[in-house]
């Protein structure tokens, strides 16, 4: 995923796409009714601590996702899930985060999976904006995207999670 380093060109027209891709994402998420018959769903759920995996899903038409996770420390934390498809039906995107910015648990494992499209694009962060603080972006080394996951990387994820975003290209039917 990463692009060619030899082109400085190349390198900056790279680290568009994927920002143009989130953009997109969160244009569908904020506009209700974008995709045809399916209107972005946001939804609440508690992380829960105590050492055990824990689920939660959303879908939306043929998509789907779900974060998969193991916690421990503190109490429960209100999240959010977000899903969306954009207006055109090309990307499905999946958003998970702390909306208070910071989580306080420690995160054993993390896994976020996608239904029914191919991630083009993901990100994790360890904190998430809120006010004056920004998205604070895992090292690379701390997770792992496949063409239907994100997760965490055995022996180099430190723990900390507080956002989680994907965006993936839906299957089209030529004509």
């Amino acid at each position: 995923m990463a692009a060619p380093s030899g082109r400085s060109g190349w390198r900056a027209w790279a680290a568009l796409v994927p920002a143009a891709l989130l953009c997109l994402a969160a244009r569908a998420a904020a506009e209700p009714g974008t995709a045809p018959g399916a209107a972005p769903s946001t939804a609440e759920f508690d992380v829960r601590p105590g050492g055990e995996v824990h689920s939660f899903s959303r879908s939306l038409g043929d998509y789907g996702c779900t974060f998969t996770y193991s916690a421990q420390g503190g109490t429960n934390e209100q999240w959010q899930m977000n899903v969306a498809v954009s207006e055109d039906n090309g990307l499905f995107s999946c958003s998970v985060w702390r909306p208070q910015g910071k989580s306080y648990l420690f995160f054993t494992q993390f896994k976020a999976e996608v239904k029914g499209a191919k991630i083009e694009h993901a990100m994790a962060y360890s904190q998430a904006a809120v006010g004056a603080q920004r998205d604070i972006p895992l090292k690379q080394e701390e997770f792992e995207i496949t063409d239907t996951t994100v997760s965490h990387r055995e022996g180099k994820f430190r723990f900390e999670l507080s956002k989680l975003m994907i965006v993936a290209k839906t299957p089209r039917d030529e004509l």
